[in-house]
């Protein structure tokens, strides 16, 4: 009867073969496949896809999962021909004496047809249909073919499709790193992905990964001691859930670039590598100096957030917070669910954390815990330290809606190596580093210097610092200094870096506005600038990106590269679709470069900017400051790396008296430099100034008096254009 069924089956298979392209085509199969975005050591940064999934190849399995899978899924695979005709007549009687569908008995390559090519549908229609194509491609296929495909499809929970996925998403590693209980583990979840989630039914997990274990002994795959203390070992995970969140705003730049060029379909399904510019580590170190330098902001103007309580007033019904996906790590912004606050202490409950908040703790509030915070709500914490017991430290923060952003480029190359365009991607993509047009504010200031060193002024010419109206189209205008004082007759380089206003303006009338902004184009700035004088002390929209991009200019000889964040993309079989170099535009002369470079240095050594110098490394910039304190700025640079910072809410809305450039975009900018200095190699001095080879030029520029910079309307009298 058996060798009747069998040959029954395989004449059919035979016949069969001959009517099923889907068999045929699946030599060249290719599963829906991650867009793979790399960073510039080749560390995944994040992806794009339907699925989450990473193709891998058969030796990139380790001999312990693919002995794990086998050994719970089909331990007959490298003998039987498709389907197990042992475990079908058995598992067929089961299903007659409970009167059910076919269910149970499919190998590897039945599992492997019925979801390339089948519905999950249970019926005897189909039961056999995956028969005849498991035959089919055991026919056209190798086992460790059979297995790669199976191994690269098959789904596991939470989105993620394959062992290789698997093993970056629970553990954060690649599978040939797996230990014996971590692929016993991923083994266990294909019979039932939700049911056995590590995640949501940790203890069911943990009984089918033993289930697992067990079988691969019966199997004799592993030794009875080896299983016994794989079982002992606690179900682990370092979830990887979303690998896009080290730097959202920028992958949003790539995919809106990629789906502009290539189609959203060739983004999403057919698996491009993108090799970026950015730098993790560095973009790591951007996201926690914004995070960092907004917190300050916030604790200097106090408690001022109201909590969102997910705690409703039905009974029984509650929200709960406690099943985190993502990573949790020291130094993390993160919320967490409060459970119970005494006068003493909160208890706060974050993934599978608990911390403890003391009245201590939250002092800077100037309130007690229990007007502070409630059971229920969702406090902003910041993780201090995690304990292997389960338990956190944490401070309290709070989220108010001011916003921050910050851009880091590759001086000589035009690399983006970190963009942070909000304090929170999931809250608001807009990207502040990119699309926000903000008045600049004394930031601006270089722009109107380059204009006139470039023009034959040095940085020792003397200027008068004094009230001075000037007279325009629109009337008398009359600027006034930060501190609203005087400082009489000083040198250009001494006004640059304590940022003076009135020599500013007297520099931008002296060689004319329109010249300023000839400049500002030159420097690769195309948002339109009027012409008129307040332009002068930033009275002007600029995005960081250009103006950040700008400034890299200076420390790069006056060659300005034009900013990108794609070095290469290549198909999904490795064929470059395309690759960029640095294009790079002459901007200034290379001796107003280092001159500049110079002054902007002063503005660090003893000007605005000098919080900068505890660096300890050749660093230079200029703050910047709008009216009523609405927008901060700090934009600059070392020998190589050349960064901007911007702090503001997005609505014209002032930070606060005294939060200027240098209280409150400045130290995020330290902060920052402070990781990516070290990166940059040996300690270098910014380059010395050539001699000039105007020096008579120069000479009769030294001699300009103090009075010719009065801001008469006859000191418009031989302004250059």
């Amino acid at each position: 009867m058996g060798s009747a069924v069998i040959g029954a089956l395989a004449g059919l298979a035979f016949v069969y073969a001959f009517d099923s392209p889907e068999i045929h085509d699946l030599g060249h199969y290719r599963p829906i496949s991650n867009t793979v975005l790399y960073d510039d050591e080749g560390r995944v940064l994040g992806t794009f896809a339907l699925q989450r999934r990473t193709i891998a190849r058969y030796e990139d399995y380790p001999t312990v999962l693919y002995d794990a899978v086998l050994s719970v899924e089909d331990k007959n695979f490298e003998r039987h021909p498709g389907f197990d005709m042992w475990r079908m007549l058995v598992a067929a009687s089961h299903d007659l004496r409970c009167r059910g569908n076919v269910q149970g008995a499919s190998t590897l390559t039945m599992q492997l047809a019925r979801n390339l090519f089948l519905s999950p549908k249970r019926s005897y229609g189909r039961k056999f249909r995956e028969i005849m194509l498991a035959l089919q491609i055991e026919h056209r296929f190798s086992k460790p073919q059979i297995f790669t495909l199976y191994a690269n499809q098959i789904y596991l929970g939470h989105g993620v499709y394959g062992f290789a996925t698997g093993s970056e998403y629970y553990f954060g590693k690649s599978p040939k790193e797996l230990t014996l209980a971590e692929a016993a583990l991923l083994a266990a979840l294909p019979k039932a992905p939700n049911n056995y989630s590590p995640l949501r039914n940790p203890e069911r997990a943990l009984r089918r990964r033993n289930l697992v274990i067990d079988c691969m002994v019966a199997a004799g795959k592993i030794r009875a001691t080896e299983a016994t203390a794989a079982k002992n070992t606690p179900i682990q995970l370092h979830i990887h859930d979303d690998p896009n969140s080290v730097a959202p705003y920028f992958v949003e730049e790539v995919r809106q670039y990629l789906e502009n060029k290539y189609g959203t379909e060739q983004v999403h399904e057919s698996g491009l590598r993108v090799y970026t510019t950015l730098n993790i580590d560095l973009q790591q170190a951007a996201n926690n100096a914004v995070l960092e330098g907004l917190a300050a902001y916030d604790r200097r103007h106090g408690w001022r957030s109201q909590l969102q309580n997910i705690w409703t007033r039905e009974k029984g019904e509650q929200h709960s917070i406690s099943e985190l996906s993502g990573p949790i790590e020291p130094g993390s912004y993160i919320h967490a669910e409060v459970m119970s606050v005494s006068s003493s202490s909160a208890l706060l409950r974050f993934g599978r954390y608990t911390a403890r908040i003391a009245a201590n703790d939250i002092s800077w509030t100037n309130l007690t815990l229990p007007r502070l915070l409630s059971a229920g709500d969702l406090a902003y914490v910041k993780v201090i330290s995690i304990g292997a017991d389960s338990k956190a430290r944490v401070c309290l923060e709070q989220e108010s809606k001011v916003q921050g952003a910050l851009l880091a480029i590759d001086s000589a190359s035009g690399d983006i190596k970190a963009m942070v365009g909000g304090r929170d991607f999931s809250y608001s993509k807009f990207n502040r580093a990119t699309q926000a047009l903000r008045q600049v504010g004394s930031s601006f200031k270089p722009y109107v210097y380059t204009a006139a060193i470039d023009q034959g002024a040095a940085p020792e010419d003397t200027v008068l610092d004094g009230p001075t109206t000037f007279l325009t189209p629109s009337g008398p205008y009359s600027p006034h200094n930060y501190d609203g004082k005087f400082e009489g007759v000083i040198t250009l380089r001494h006004a640059l870096a304590m940022s003076r206003n009135i020599p500013a303006v007297k520099l931008a009338q002296r060689f004319g506005i329109k010249s300023v902004i000839g400049y500002t184009r030159r420097f690769g700035i195309s948002e339109r600038i009027p012409a008129y004088l307040p332009v002068a002390l930033g009275a002007v929209e600029l995005t960081l990106l250009e103006h950040t991009a700008a400034f890299s200019a200076f420390s790069n000889d006056g060659i300005r590269a034009r900013p990108h964040y794609i070095l290469k993309v290549t198909d999904y079989d490795g064929r470059v679709l395309e690759e960029s170099y640095p294009l790079a535009q002459d901007v200034i002369n290379q001796r107003t470069a280092r001159v500049m470079t110079s002054m902007l240095h002063d503005v660090v050594e003893e000007g605005t900017a000098v919080a900068a110098r505890r660096l300890k490394y050749a660093v230079a910039g200029k703050t910047g400051t709008t009216n009523d304190f609405t927008d901060a700025w700090f934009i600059g640079f070392s020998p190589s790396l050349t960064c901007g910072v911007w702090v503001g809410f997005d609505e014209k809305k002032t930070l606060g008296d005294k939060e200027t450039g240098a209280k409150a975009a400045l130290p995020i900018w330290i902060d920052f430099m402070a990781t990516a200095l070290p990166r940059q190699g040996p300690r270098h001095d910014f380059l010395a100034i050539p001699a000039d080879p105007y020096q008579v030029v120069a000479r009769q520029t030294k001699d300009i008096s103090a009075s010719q910079f009065s801001g008469s309307s006859s000191s418009r009298k031989g302004t250059r254009e």
